[in-house]
């Protein structure tokens, strides 16, 4: 069996892959998307990790219901993961709305996370520094060619879009259902951790890049100075998708944080 159930019945399915004797890191993937998100880094975490994965509610193989998300309950889904891989403590790395959804983790469940990272995202809420009108405006047009390249050239700088021309992982799952899209976007859109943020006790680094638009940088400081001793690091130059693009800046420093961390 390769899915938990959540505390409401709904299936999630999980993926393991590393050495099983290693740490675990969690890594949550962003809006709309499932744990292919991660299939360009994850092995650059399994010298020092076990890294384990899920399909939200809604995509991959998980169980699709049509009935409200929230960035909550996507927690609650991957701590009943964590339960049912036998998982006290986990090392936890959140990218976009993955990152939305691991601070409801870190604050909520204090003693299932050993150590935090957020990735290009935000606090939510009225706090937060939001996208400009004309990057909504590209994201609701009624082309869907038209929306993949505004995503495109959202995650990633033209010059990695032209030496790797796809297909991109970080897009959004291609088999998700229309309404279960609907849902994700309502539930980030509704993320609002602000009064939760200081309740965060876990070391927690803080990291975005430094031309990102998709999810402007204007965020990172706002999180690093809510959460109580957090750490800021941006990377000069990276969109969205810095964790891949820039991966040979974010992924050691990552795993150096985590090898640091108390």
């Amino acid at each position: 069996m390769t899915y938990a159930k959540a505390p409401d019945g709904i299936r999630i399915e999980w993926q393991s892959e590393g050495d099983a004797a290693r740490p675990p890191l969690l890594l949550l993937a962003g809006q709309s998307n499932n744990h292919h998100w991660w299939d360009g880094v994850r092995t650059d975490f399994h010298a020092i990790r076990r890294t384990v994965t899920l399909d939200w509610r809604g995509t991959g193989a998980s169980d699709k219901p049509d009935e409200p998300y929230s960035t909550g309950q996507f927690a609650d889904d991957a701590v009943a993961v964590l339960d049912h891989l036998g998982i006290e403590r986990a090392d936890v790395y959140g990218t976009s709305m993955g990152g939305r959804v691991a601070q409801h983790l870190a604050a909520r469940h204090p003693d299932r996370v050993r150590a935090l990272v957020l990735g290009c995202t935000s606090p939510g809420g009225p706090h937060a520094a939001e996208r400009g009108p004309d990057i909504r405006r590209a994201l609701a047009q009624p082309d869907p060619a038209a929306v993949q390249r505004a995503l495109a050239d959202l995650m990633y700088t033209p010059a990695f879009t032209a030496a790797h021309p796809g297909p991109y992982q970080t897009l959004g799952d291609p088999a998700m259902p229309a309404y279960a899209r609907r849902r994700h976007l309502t539930a980030s859109n509704r993320h609002d951790a602000w009064e939760l943020l200081p309740r965060i006790a876990a070391p927690t680094l803080v990291v975005h890049g430094g031309d990102d638009r998709f999810n402007p940088v204007a965020n990172a400081p706002l999180l690093a100075e809510r959460i109580p001793g957090a750490r800021m690091e941006i990377i000069p130059g990276a969109r969205h998708a810095y964790f891949e693009e820039f991966r040979e800046l974010a992924s050691p420093l990552v795993r150096d944080f985590l090898e640091a961390a108390a």
